[in-house]
């Protein structure tokens, strides 16, 4: 595995080398974004390559990197950049991971003591390899981040354990992160082809079983349109997810890594990204973020806060 080639599409996806090419389509006017080019780039970057660490920014190709680096913002990867699904939508690298480095929790402590943050978003890759598909290992973070940054509030965007047993989401909901998110990432009637190796009502559980464990805890989760879903299933969606108590929904559009990616169906306007955050309020979500921009992370630090003063108005505490 280490002179595996991750800059070479064909070593970076294995799995997808035997699909026909898709043609990319053009991209319309709200959806471009600049390079990134500033001097807080540069800085987080640094940062970023002086502890050894893995953002999901730049493995997944985010449009908002630019932005949200120049502030010092970047979602940490943990567990590799090597992922055991082959989800056709999805850039991070498939095959067979490498061994777990215990010593990453404190460097992703030190990184976000570096970087300032207030809110940090730690995701990772699926490591179906292991027998709690990492759950230890996402805990240890989580306790790393706030024994050296006790003022920092951490979110966890978490696989789905779906090879591992009940407990491994027990030890993450333990380590009690601020915010639990888990993405569906499409309706259930695309998950054979865009996300084969996952299960819908699954995930779905997941996230209603964070809430029985802890209810102080927010959910979270999101999905991309644009891949082929309807209107319909959209909205069912979202009443899947109020019905598991799911507190942050996040709704963006999908945008093909490569030829060899699933390819995108359509490019939902601005209007209808409206359209659906009125929908997603209306059906009691805390807070909504439905932008043809959107990722799990973008802003993921001023919409905490405002996720937090929802729930104490709900609560009648302001």
């Amino acid at each position: 595995m280490a002179d595996r080639d991750l800059s070479d599409r064909a070593q970076r996806h294995p799995e997808k080398a035997h699909r026909p090419d898709t043609p990319i389509l053009r991209k319309p006017d709200w959806i471009r974004v600049k390079a990134p080019t500033s001097e807080g780039y540069r800085k987080t970057r640094e940062i970023m390559r002086e502890n050894r660490l893995v953002t999901v920014c730049e493995e997944a190709g985010c449009p908002n990197v630019g932005e949200c680096w120049s502030q010092g913002h970047a979602t940490m990867m943990i567990m590799g950049d090597i992922c055991t699904r082959g989800c056709t939508f999805c850039n991070i690298a498939t095959g067979r991971p490498n061994a777990l480095d215990v010593f990453e929790p404190a460097r992703v402590a030190v990184a976000v003591e570096k970087l300032g943050l207030n809110h940090v978003v730690i995701t990772s890759v699926d490591r179906d390899d292991l027998e709690d598909g990492g759950a230890e290992h996402i805990a240890q973070t989580i306790r790393a981040v706030r024994r050296k940054n006790p003022e920092t509030t951490i979110e966890v965007l978490t696989p789905d354990f779906l090879k591992c047993p009940p407990s491994a989401l027990d030890v993450v909901v333990a380590a009690r992160p601020d915010v639990f998110n888990h993405n569906l990432e499409t309706v259930p009637g695309l998950y054979p082809e865009v996300r084969p190796g996952a299960r819908y009502f699954h995930s779905l559980r997941l996230l209603q079983r964070v809430k029985e464990l802890d209810p102080t805890l927010f959910t979270k989760s999101g999905i991309m349109v644009g891949l082929g879903e309807d209107r319909q299933a959209v909205t069912q969606v979202m009443d899947d997810m109020r019905a598991a108590d799911v507190d942050f929904l996040t709704i963006g559009q999908y945008l093909q890594p490569t030829p060899k990616h699933h390819a995108v169906r359509r490019f939902v306007t601005p209007d209808e990204f409206s359209a659906y955050e009125k929908a997603a309020f209306g059906k009691g979500f805390l807070m909504v973020s439905a932008t043809p921009l959107t990722r799990s992370s973008y802003h993921a630090g001023s919409d905490f806060a405002r996720l937090r003063e929802a729930r104490l108005v709900k609560l009648g505490r302001i």
